[in-house]
């Protein structure tokens, strides 16, 4: 039983500097359009995404519950499943913060969470490939997409009804809407984002009291919503970088038109229990925006690189984590 709590403790401690590391990784989908644009200092764009990153994380657990108990048999994982789970999506945000590129957490929790499921039993059974299927492989095509054709639209929109008014009155009029956008972005990543970590601490729970049933106490949602806001309020300066700035150059109407399409998506996605990529569809909101200037305004050479490590993201996640898997067992 000692040993039980040991493995349990590790993999909240785990679980949760994933947690931060997700709220830095990720800060640039809240904030990244309005410290670009000059619309809020950056210290002041990290605490006010932090709070409501911290807010978003208390709104709901359908996503958790997709994570801790959706996509692979529950019966075959085991708490150093958790542990290995966590260590590998960890090294992937590293890796990819210090590049400066926009993957996504969400992607690298699922395919870590695969990889080491499939080596613990060497079945590939053990994965739910429906739910995989519905859950993760539709959203990750279907999102960007949405993204690039929504914020497209919206902006052309936004474009006929402003275009008889000077551009300093259009900044002046959507720095202050940038503001509000920017918080509802915020607000989502939080709701969808956090609450990846959620459901691997109460699946940990489950595994080290096999007679509870799945469910995500309040002092998992606390904890998380914290580490999460923490994490925000660090800011990874990097990939705020490269979505503010390296993609296209955005003026305060463009930020607008993405953190609108971008919020608007994710939150349909939380409802529905989804762990969409807040990162794929900011990004894609983004390049949907900005293609309606023109399309040689778009860098493509660092859009190109973006895509890659999305493809990558799940792959290299569950090589990782099996790995990891790999010498746990050997190990142990």
């Amino acid at each position: 039983m000692e040993s039980v709590l040991i493995l349990l403790g590790a993999a909240i401690l785990l679980t949760l500097v994933f947690d931060f590391i997700n709220g830095f990784h990720d800060a640039a989908n809240a904030i990244a359009t309005v410290v670009s644009t000059r619309v809020m200092r950056p210290t002041t764009a990290v605490i006010y995404g932090g709070v409501l990153n911290f807010i978003g994380a208390l709104m709901g657990t359908e996503v958790a519950t997709t994570i801790g108990k959706g996509l692979v048999d529950s019966n075959v994982i085991s708490l150093e499943t958790v542990l290995c789970t966590v260590m590998a999506a960890i090294v992937w945000n590293l890796i990819t913060w210090y590049k400066g590129l926009p993957t996504s957490s969400s992607h690298a929790i699922i395919g870590s969470l695969m990889g080491t499921t499939f080596v613990s039993t060497w079945d590939a059974h053990s994965i739910l490939w429906p739910a995989i299927f519905k859950k993760v492989v539709i959203p990750m095509v279907s999102s960007p997409v949405l993204g690039l054709m929504i914020g497209f639209g919206l902006m052309l929109m936004i474009t006929w009804l402003v275009y008889r008014l000077n551009p300093g009155r259009i900044n002046r009029v959507f720095g202050k809407l940038q503001i509000v956008s920017a918080g509802f972005m915020a607000l989502n990543h939080g709701r969808n984002d956090a609450q990846k970590s959620m459901g691997i601490i109460a699946l940990a729970l489950v595994l080290a009291y096999p007679e509870e049933h799945f469910t995500v106490p309040l002092w998992v949602v606390l904890t998380c919503a914290i580490a999460m806001g923490a994490g925000t309020m660090m800011g990874g300066w990097r990939i705020i970088h490269t979505l503010g700035n390296k993609m296209i150059k955005l003026q305060p109407v463009h930020g607008f038109a993405a953190e609108t399409t971008a919020s608007i998506i994710i939150a349909g996605a939380s409802y529905w229990g989804i762990p969409v990529s807040t990162t794929q569809v900011i990004s894609s909101s983004i390049l949907g925006v900005g293609a309606t200037k023109r399309f040689s305004a778009v860098r493509w050479g660092i859009v190109g690189n973006i895509l890659w490590a999305w493809v990558l993201t799940i792959p290299l996640t569950f090589i990782f984590a099996g790995v990891f898997m790999a010498i746990g067992k050997a190990i142990f």
